[in-house]
């Protein structure tokens, strides 16, 4: 398995468009195609995520015959699975009919409200732990995977399931074999024993971009955020804040829920008290895993709480299930979906999986991580982009730049405070702190229209509750703040300032954006690239990231680069992963191979797989002119696979014969004399 390709299906990206793209993507070296869910979806959905059939494939994308059609194109196919929830409504005939709503759905016998996903009413959950229920809404899915069209799952919120386990072994039972899952590590979290491929890679998308970020430099810009927030609180206080304020909030009826499950009074405390999205007891099995029973003996639990997950004195199966449940919305809308958009810091660390708290990654700690993946799950996926990332890798690239001169970068940010002031409607639009993400927004971004300003600014406003929200928006605030937005972008001196700011920061911008490109295709799992991001993409979080690809530009710049055509500054992305992935097809062995660590100073990053191939990039400036030191086994003649240059390591190796003038190296073994 070499690689995956995510698209995402909606209206003018159906199965037929998707069949066209194959012969590009196999021409850019991937080996799977990996589909936003397949199945039909409520009227007029832009995503599929809002299933209303599970037992028909969409209409809207092309039908059942057009997506055969696509697994039999030449690429194998994952599909996104959506288990957990499914669409409310008339639409859905599971939920329009009221005896199999009962018996499908998970209802409040009590109170008759559904349970939700996050704080989406019209999502409802649904009792996959039921096995007819199972067999009910996975019958196509599974036809499809008997049948050989579809060769792997991505199973979609996992951590929001009654029975995680026991779900994934019951995909495995009927013949899945290859299964991933959206799950979210915090900290030294591990995934838990699935019968699973991996995740879909958050963690090695973090300790990417982490790798880039210069520690010293981050300080400075989260000192900066304490002074024009008026907020010196580390982001895990921000985060625990913005967690209980969730389930004080928009999660309430599923705390009180519980309330009426487990008598505690500090029930809303509780489900805000985990470091983790959940943890995983099965009272039914009476199974709690020692690393559950260090979380809940770790945490600030009230004491009936703690005693029922640990399955202690008279049982409580329906609140364990229905808290474990809970715990992982409250995390990701308190912090995915509040704390992200509050923490103002440096924009380029909050993100999907990520601990803004955590000021960059050391390479031993990449390298510890990447180690850790070969040995328990060496398929995972390596992911750098995904749907539901807040900015693109190319943003986080040139946000992790300004860490390399924030000083300079901090007083630009407070003299464009003191000389915008002159464009506010009102003194109190933008904040400073919003005025710190109109700035850094602008600068991951550039070049970026009004129109996408407005809309980001928007909805980061409204995500981060403090002057207005999605539940009752400021409307008088948030235009003020907009008009703030068009007033800037149309001031000469401001952009000609910007712009200069931007060449600067993309200058180590785009290597860095290389080097976690690298890093992606050459460590252990199976690197996933995301629609478009072959070339340069510079998105912000959804529906940014979902905007049309131009893929005529992309296949000419793929036709280019295999015609023979050098790396410039325009095709130098799609060069790198197309060199890549032909690589991994000639040396998979090498790839499956271990993983060694090779010493690249404070400034450089490498490692080897297999013996057979090294990949190294300078993390911060000057790392070029730095040294590494090669091991015993690793000594002899090496071919560039990006320049077609040879050079012998000895036990010292210049980063820069490495690179051979590329931004990064990627070299296979030519010999060992």
């Amino acid at each position: 398995m070499r690689a995956t390709y995510r698209l995402q299906l909606g209206p003018g990206q159906g199965f037929a468009e998707a069949r066209a793209l194959v012969p590009y993507l196999h021409g850019l070296g991937v080996s799977h195609l990996y589909l936003s869910p397949v199945l039909q979806a409520r009227p007029g959905s832009t995503h599929g995520y809002d299933v209303a059939d599970p037992g028909r494939v969409s209409e809207d994308l092309g039908g059942e015959a057009a997506l055969r059609d696509l697994c039999g194109a030449g690429l194998e196919v994952v599909l996104d699975v959506v288990p957990n929830h499914m669409a409310t409504g008339d639409d859905t005939p599971l939920w329009a009919d009221p005896g199999r709503r009962a018996r499908v759905f998970d209802i409040d016998p009590e109170t008759g409200r559904h349970r939700r996903f996050f704080d989406i009413d019209d999502l409802a959950g649904v009792r996959v732990e039921d096995p007819e229920v199972f067999e009910e809404t996975h019958a196509l899915v599974l036809r499809l995977v008997r049948e050989g069209l579809v060769e792997g799952l991505r199973v979609d919120h996992v951590d929001g399931l009654a029975d995680p386990r026991g779900y994934l072994r019951r995909l495995a039972g009927a013949g899945a074999r290859r299964v991933w899952v959206e799950k979210i590590t915090e900290g030294d979290e591990e995934l838990p024993d699935w019968p699973v491929e991996g995740t879909t890679g958050y963690d090695l998308m973090n300790d990417a971009t982490g790798l880039f970020v210069d520690p010293a430099g981050a300080q400075a810009m989260v000192d900066l955020h304490r002074e024009l927030s008026g907020d010196p609180r580390p982001f895990a206080e921000v985060a625990a804040a913005a967690k209980l304020e969730m389930a004080r909030g928009s999660l309430a009826p599923d705390v009180e829920r519980l309330r009426r499950l487990l008598d505690e009074p500090r029930m809303d405390e509780a489900v805000a008290a985990l470091p983790v999205y959940r943890t995983y007891v099965e009272p039914w099995a009476d199974r709690v895993d020692p690393r559950d029973r260090a979380v809940i003996e770790a945490a600030p639990l009230p004491e009936r709480v703690r005693r029922a997950l640990l399955l202690e004195g008279p049982r409580h199966e329906a609140f364990v299930t229905r808290f474990q449940q809970t715990t992982g919305a409250v995390m990701a809308k308190g912090v995915e979906d509040t704390a992200f958009y509050r923490y103002t810091a440096l924009l380029a660390l909050c993100e999907v999986g990520g601990d803004p708290g955590r000021l960059g990654s050391a390479p031993a700690e990449v390298h510890a991580a990447s180690l850790r993946r070969l040995a328990r799950f060496p398929r995972g996926l390596l992911a750098t982009q995904t749907h539901d990332t807040k900015r693109s890798p190319d943003v986080r690239a040139r946000l992790a730049a300004l860490t390399g001169f924030a000083e300079e970068w901090c007083d630009v940010v407070v003299r464009w405070g003191r000389e915008h002031a002159r464009l506010r409607e009102r003194d109190d639009a933008p904040t400073p702190a919003e005025e710190n993400v109109i700035y850094q927004t602008l600068v991951g971004a550039w070049p970026l229209s009004g129109e996408r300003l407005r809309a980001y600014m928007t909805k980061a406003m409204r995500e981060a509750k403090l002057t207005s929200g999605w539940a009752a928006p400021d409307e008088a605030h948030e235009r003020a703040v907009l008009g703030f937005c068009d007033a800037l972008l149309a001031d000469r001196r401001f952009v000609r300032e910007l712009e200069a700011v931007v060449a600067r920061a993309a200058e180590d911008g785009e290597r860095w954006a290389l080097g976690q490109v690298l890093l992606k295709l050459a460590s252990p799992g199976v690197p996933d690239v995301y629609q478009g991001d072959e070339l340069w993409d510079f998105s912000l979080v959804d529906p940014d990231n979902r905007r049309p690809v131009d893929w005529g530009l992309r296949r000419a710049t793929l036709d280019d680069v295999r015609g023979g055509a050098p790396p410039n500054a325009q095709n130098v992305k799609l060069f790198l992963i197309q060199r890549a992935l032909d690589l991994r097809a000639r040396r998979p062995r090498a790839f499956d191979g271990d993983y060694l660590p090779i010493e690249a100073g404070a400034r450089g990053f490498a490692l080897a797989r297999g013996g057979e191939v090294i990949a190294a990039t300078p993390i911060r400036p000057g790392g070029e002119d730095d040294a590494l030191a090669v091991p015993a086994e690793l000594r002899g003649r090496w071919r560039n696979a990006l320049t077609g240059g040879e050079v012998t390591l000895g036990a010292e190796a210049p980063m820069a014969a490495l690179l051979d003038g590329m931004p990064v190296g990627l070299l296979e073994r030519a010999g060992r004399d």
